[in-house]
C-alpha cells in the first residue's frame, strides 16, 4: 500500500493520479486535513484518509496498513508554523504505524546555510531520514516553474512587473515532478539517500521568462529590477508576514548565488523524454 500526504495540494494530487496510472487504485491511499476535497480520488477508488500534521494520532489511522509513504514538505514556516516539527511528527508516526520506507519532496538547493530559508527544512528533514532507520529518498526537485509563472503574472497582464536581482533557475514543471515522484516510489530497489537534482532542461532567469512571454503575447514584457531594501520596503507595505518576506527575498539572493541553476540529466532519465520546458508552461497559462 502506498499512502501520498498533502494529497489535496497541486503536487500531491498529480502524484496520485501518477500513482494510479501505475498501480492498482485499490493499493492508494490519500490523505488531507481535508478530506472532502479529495472526492474526486475517492470517485477513482483512491481510499480517502484524514490525517493532520498537527494531530498525531490521525496519522497513525491514515498510515494503518501502508509500506510506502510519499511525505509532501510542508509549507506551515512562512505562516509562521513550524514545518520542520511538522516532518518530524509524521516520520515518527510513519515509524509507528510500520512504514517501511518514505520518499520525501526536498528541494535541489538543500543545505543549511542557504540563502533561500526553505532550503534549512529541507536539509534538517533529510537529516532526520538519515536518523530514523528507514529506508528513505529524497527527491531533490528543481524550483517549480509554476513559482516562475506567479512572478511572472503581472507584467503579463499589466506589461510590467517588479524584482530584485536574481539569476538562473532550472525551472521544473509539476506535471514532470509527480510523475517521477510516482515512479521512484514504486522503484523499491533504489538506495537510501538523495536523488540527483531533477531540473528542467534549461536554467533561466526572470529577464529570459520576461522575453518568453513577450515573444508568445507579440507585446513588451518589460522586468523592472529593484535594490533589495526597496522591494522588502514594498512587501512589508503590502502587510506581508515576516517570514513570507525573508523566502521572497531569500529567493532572489539564492538565485544570485547560483543555488537554482544546476541543470541536470536527472529528471529525463527517469521521465525517458525531455522535461517540460518554461516556454511550454508560459504557452499554457496564456492559453487558460
Amino acid at each position: 500500500m502506498f499512502v501520498v500526504t498533502g494529497a489535496s495540494g497541486k503536487l500531491g494530487r498529480a502524484i496520485v493520479h501518477q500513482l494510479a496510472q501505475r498501480v492498482p487504485v485499490g493499493r492508494l491511499v490519500a490523505v488531507s486535513r481535508n478530506p472532502a476535497a479529495l472526492a474526486d480520488l475517492a470517485a477513482l477508488g483512491v481510499d480517502v484518509r484524514q490525517g493532520d500534521f498537527a494531530d498525531p494520532p490521525s496519522l497513525a489511522s491514515a498510515f494503518k496498513g501502508t509500506k510506502q509513504l510519499l511525505l509532501i514538505s510542508s509549507n506551515a514556516k512562512a505562516y509562521g508554523g513550524d514545518s520542520l516539527g511538522q516532518h518530524r511528527v509524521a516520520l515518527a508516526a510513519a515509524r509507528d504505524a510500520g512504514i517501511e520506507r518514505v520518499v520525501y519532496t526536498s528541494h535541489m538547493a538543500v543545505s543549511h546555510d542557504s540563502a533561500f530559508p526553505p532550503m534549512h527544512e529541507h536539509a534538517a528533514t533529510e537529516d532526520t531520514l538519515r536518523a530514523s532507520g528507514l529506508s528513505w529518498t529524497a527527491l531533490r526537485n528543481g524550483f517549480y516553474g509554476s513559482s516562475g509563472l506567479a512572478m511572472l503574472a503581472e507584467g503579463m497582464r499589466t506589461g510590467a512587473f517588479d524584482t530584485a536581482a536574481d539569476g538562473p533557475v532550472s525551472w521544473a514543471a509539476h506535471a514532470d515532478l509527480a510523475e517521477a515522484a510516482a515512479r521512484v516510489l514504486i522503484d523499491t530497489s533504489r538506495e537510501s539517500g538523495p536523488t540527483s537534482p531533477l531540473t528542467g532542461p534549461e536554467a533561466l532567469d526572470l529577464s529570459d521568462l520576461a522575453a518568453i512571454a513577450s515573444s508568445l503575447m507579440g507585446k513588451p514584457v518589460v522586468r523592472c529590477t529593484h535594490p533589495v531594501d526597496a522591494l522588502r520596503a514594498r512587501l512589508e507595505e503590502k502587510g506581508l508576514p515576516p517570514a513570507v518576506v525573508a523566502i521572497s527575498l531569500g529567493f532572489y539572493e539564492a538565485a544570485r548565488q547560483g543555488e537554482f541553476s544546476t541543470v541536470d540529466p536527472a529528471l529525463e532519465r527517469l521521465l525517458g523524454r525531455p522535461p517540460i520546458r518554461m516556454r511550454d508552461l508560459i504557452a499554457q497559462q496564456l492559453g487558460s
